[in-house]
């Protein structure tokens, strides 16, 4: 299938150190390079449980990635069932957990946060590329120093447009971060990617979902993105500088075009850290331990491909 991967087996160079974690189609393991000693993750994908298109879609476009806030696989192995793609180890936990577990969490770290999210974001859209699925789950630190990078990872869903593409209509992404384009049906580029870092940096500030509302149900969600209907609720965002609720609200617009785009963003005084406020957000981490806790207990990753007919009703009631 893949005629750049290696064929011999994948532990005649690498050690298997144990279970990284799992997924539907792919289990992630700690492997060690025999004859250097360093540790990577390796996703080993069963090739029967998933479209050759859609592997051959993340393959390639892993292999073009090359940036500093991005996962990098290093080398590829191919058997008869699996795939195994050898990738950077990162062991800083992602983001959401690492805020909750800080000492002190204020706007300047958010700020420095955001930005490394929003260098990653141009990287991919100057090359072509759509993420389609940016979340705090794939938003991961490096190791867990003071000074590790955040990392984006997990480009299953992910698109590179062809040379004369400049948009897609495929529905796919994960409810709350979802962009209203998509849930619309119409045709969308890289910035519901921009809409995604708006939801992300919403509850890296407020602590809560800004779609969820009382009946956090899919449907409802779903309803009020397409609608853009949030708001700053005073009793969280006081303590935030009207510049971050600024960037915010510039990201998480209707109209796709009136969007800023990665660039604007990384432009903007507040995310290059100039009148970000250093004070702890203890109310903001409270809350983020909350949302955390909530998320987790859902489990597992669930996107909205396929959910056709209640999406047709979302459609109609946008109408």
């Amino acid at each position: 299938m893949f005629a750049y991967a290696q064929k011999e087996s994948i532990e005649k160079r690498y050690k298997p150190l144990g279970q990284l974690g799992s997924g539907a189609t792919a289990v992630v393991k700690k492997y060690q390079h025999r004859e250097t000693g360093k540790d990577y993750a390796v996703k080993t994908i069963n090739k029967k449980e998933i479209q050759e298109k859609i592997l051959k879609r993340e393959v390639d476009i892993l292999l073009h990635l090359s940036h500093d806030n991005i996962i990098k696989m290093h080398d590829i192995y191919e058997g008869t069932n699996h795939l195994h793609l050898v990738l950077e180890l990162v062991t800083g936990g992602e983001l959401f957990d690492r805020i909750v577990k800080v000492g002190t969490y204020s706007e300047v770290v958010a700020a420095k946060a955001i930005q490394q999210i929003l260098q990653a974001v141009q990287y991919l859209h100057g090359n072509g590329i759509i993420h389609r699925d940016l979340k705090p789950e794939n938003l991961l630190y490096a190791h867990p120093g003071d000074d590790s990078a955040i990392k984006i990872a997990d480009f299953g869903m992910s698109r590179m447009l062809k040379p004369d593409q400049v948009e897609m209509m495929t529905c796919c992404g994960t409810p709350g971060y979802v962009a209203p384009e998509v849930l619309l049906g119409k045709m969308y580029d890289g910035q519901v990617d921009l809409w995604a870092v708006g939801v992300i940096l919403f509850i890296m500030l407020g602590g809560y979902e800004p779609f969820a509302g009382d009946d956090s149900s899919d449907a409802k969600i779903y309803q009020r993105i397409i609608k853009c209907e949030y708001k700053f609720d005073e009793d969280y965002w006081k303590d935030i500088t009207l510049s971050a609720r600024d960037v915010i609200a510039k990201m998480l617009v209707l109209e796709p075009k009136s969007r800023l785009t990665a660039g604007q963003c990384l432009d903007h005084p507040w995310v290059k850290g100039l009148g970000a406020k250093d004070e702890h957000l203890e109310k903001c981490v409270t809350k983020i331990r909350e949302f955390n806790a909530r998320r987790k207990l859902k489990g597992g990753i669930y996107g909205v491909i396929g959910a056709n007919a209640m999406l047709q009703a979302i459609r109609k009631l946008a109408q």
